[in-house]
């Protein structure tokens, strides 16, 4: 241990690296819970928070989460397998997603969820099916695709043709279909149109409008208004240009849209759902650093982990690499002395986790962490290319580090290929 490394709840992270391997996801359960809390506590109180699981499907994760009080939004059928393991209550679980499996419909069936979120006019139909055949009542939502543009986000789910929802239009015209239903119970409305939202006035403007076609909606369709989930999208800075979401402004200006709401709706559950923003602050992707060599006048520290893992901070798909927040974990207070360009092990130009970032110095051994990276990381990643495998993910809880994820060696990487004979 050195006098400047980081330490997570009192345990250094170089005792944390030596018990349990490199490359791995180091998620601080202090950070996850102060973070849930404080925007729990300033929230009206008729808006529920849901984890999307989609942003971070660990287990364990899902389960602390859910033991504070928090819903799941989920969209595959080992994604539902996962709650019920974290001990989420089904009553407080969505499932949503345009292009549902029958079995997925009739495990959420079985299930007994809070609601299934139906992206289609033929799927409440199949809904209703499946439901007269289980000779019980099944609680959909019906997920809007509205007439308006989302402000202020990195990736527009709504508003624009897109296979989510149904168009506003089409939905005004289907009161006659929704009323022949069996036992299909209409509850409410959903509605997400996009992610990564940075102005709380954005995120304010979409909720108002939401609110708003959700009313007008089931006024027009005679349906009981019991739930709105308004979606939720709040981002993350991770980049040099940006600024982190004001949390205080956007909770004041979502209670305001929501205070006349509740009253004209009284007993209305509504539904944040939130990803992102309630699990990027607490991980951190830690890697070592096998090599320091220097090309060309540019300096290279080269680790044991990249691409395969953490896809989003090494920005495959942008026209213009940014880096995501590095730090030396070995040297953590220590001033930066000179700029490295960070990459992983794999054999690809583009495997470069930091381009030019400023570090103290580097030597190989030392430790190194991508910040805010306890969302999209594995779940987003092509963490089979070039064999490598998943790395280990650790939760530190209560002063203790805990594996919460094995790491993925060769056998069972290959335990799920056959080969044939060639003779």
């Amino acid at each position: 241990m050195t006098a400047t490394e980081l330490r997570v709840q009192g345990i250094p992270v170089s005792r944390i690296a030596a018990e349990f391997g490199t490359p791995l996801y180091l998620y601080d359960a202090d950070v996850l819970r102060s973070g849930y809390q404080r925007l729990r506590a300033a929230l009206h109180p008729a808006v529920d928070i849901f984890l999307s699981l989609k942003a971070n499907p660990n287990v364990s994760v899902c389960g602390y989460l859910g033991s504070l009080g928090a819903g799941a939004e989920i969209s595959s059928m080992t994604e539902l397998l996962t709650v019920r393991r974290a001990g989420i209550d089904p009553r407080n679980v969505i499932f949503l997603g345009p292009g549902k499996t029958r079995a997925e419909l009739e495990a959420c069936v079985q299930a007994g969820l809070y609601a299934i979120v139906c992206e289609s006019l033929d799927e409440v139909r199949q809904v209703d099916e499946i439901a007269a055949a289980a000779d019980r009542d099944v609680p959909v939502m019906l997920r809007v695709n509205p007439d308006f543009s989302a402000r202020g986000t990195g990736l527009t789910m709504g508003g624009k043709p897109r296979q989510f929802g149904v168009d506003v239009a089409q939905l005004r015209g289907a009161r006659a279909a929704l009323s022949g239903l069996r036992r299909v119970r209409v509850r409410g409305i959903h509605a997400y149109l996009g992610t990564r939202f940075l102005k709380a006035e954005d995120i304010v403007g979409n909720t108002e409008q939401v609110l708003a076609t959700a009313a007008g909606l089931a006024d027009d369709l005679r349906i009981p208004l019991d739930t709105v989930d308004f979606g939720g999208g709040f981002g993350v800075a991770y980049f040099d240009n940006e600024k982190d979401l004001d949390i205080e402004s956007t909770v004041a200006g979502i209670n305001a849209a929501v205070e006349p709401f509740v009253r004209a709706h009284p007993g209305v559950r509504l539904i944040n759902e939130l990803g992102r923003y309630l699990t990027a602050w607490c991980g951190t992707y830690v890697v070592r650093v096998l090599y320091v060599k220097e090309s060309q006048g540019e300096r290279f520290a080269i680790a044991d982990g990249g691409t395969n893992h953490h896809m989003a901070a090494v920005g495959v798909g942008s026209f213009v690499k940014r880096n995501f927040p590095l730090r030396s974990l070995t040297r953590h207070t220590d001033e930066p002395t000179g700029k490295y360009t960070v990459t992983g092990p794999l054999c690809t130009p583009n495997d470069v986790i930091g381009k030019k970032v400023l570090l103290p110095e580097v030597a190989a051994g030392d430790l190194l962490g991508v910040e805010r990276s306890g969302a999209y990381g594995p779940s987003a990643s092509p963490g089979h290319f070039l064999s490598h495998g998943f790395p280990a993910e650790v939760m530190v809880l209560n002063g203790e580090a805990h594996l919460i994820r094995d790491r993925d060696r060769s056998e069972d990487l290959l335990a799920k290929q056959h080969l044939i004979p060639f003779a």
